[in-house]
């Protein structure tokens, strides 16, 4: 048992199955670490916090290994320093709810988007459509240049095109992975509460809100996926 996780385990406060993230950071605050580097001062430290919101994104651990270039050991070193700071199991941290002390999700300082919501769940608008790709250079070339699609960014094997105000979502997958279909991605501003409210209607969520990226200007993404009943995969989406 990794140093202080008793002291998480025995005295957090609990919401639902999970200490509160603002608890559990007061009580890490008295963990002293008797060697390594001096401690972070937020919850996990950056490549803690990466790891883990590619965990609640779903990939596996030799996935999140390639996408950072390290190896799948160093991946389970994280989750294991992960899962004694939070006191949470490593099957449990998927759904995990904390964010970054310094996130724009987590001060709650919102980007207002381009359509108000109007339906009674608060969804809004379409976001962003999802499609698989076997090739992002060759994708590029088509929905940019044959198809004229304003670019919005790359990012690895994620890019990203405009099509009319919503986001067309290319992810390239290895051949043996790739299917058709696509997923829709509903705009929301606070993306935990329509969660929250989503879920105690009976919407099946996969994970908790997690980060995708977090641009230049500081700007976060952040989504959540849930299914519809008939195998279809949906997914909530804001920017923070």
């Amino acid at each position: 048992m990794l140093p202080g996780t008793r002291l998480l385990r025995s005295g957090r406060q609990r919401v639902g199955k999970f200490a509160g993230p603002a608890t559990t950071l007061r009580r890490m605050a008295l963990i002293r670490r008797t060697r390594g580097r001096p401690p972070h001062p937020d919850l996990l430290t950056p490549a803690e916090w990466q790891v883990l919101d590619w965990v609640r994104h779903g990939l596996r651990r030799a996935e999140i290994a390639r996408r950072r270039g390290t190896s799948v050991d160093a991946v389970k070193y994280h989750l294991t320093n992960i899962s004694g700071k939070l006191g949470v199991s490593g099957r449990d941290l998927r759904h995990w709810p904390g964010m970054p002390a310094t996130s724009g999700a987590r001060r709650r300082i919102r980007t207002p988007m381009s359509n108000p919501t109007t339906s009674a769940s608060g969804l809004g608008r379409i976001g962003q459509v999802s499609l698989s790709i076997l090739d992002v250079a060759r994708a590029e070339r088509f929905y940019g240049e044959t198809l004229g699609l304003p670019h919005v960014f790359t990012f690895g094997d994620l890019c990203f095109f405009d099509a009319g105000g919503t986001r067309l979502y290319l992810h390239r997958k290895e051949a043996d992975e790739w299917r058709p279909g696509s997923i829709l991605y509903f705009e929301v501003d606070d993306i935990s509460a329509t969660q929250e409210a989503l879920a105690a209607a009976g919407a099946q969520f996969t994970g908790a809100p997690h980060r995708i990226h977090a641009h230049d200007d500081g700007t976060e993404e952040w989504m959540t996926f849930f299914k519809d009943g008939e195998g279809n995969t949906l997914a909530l989406m804001s920017r923070v």
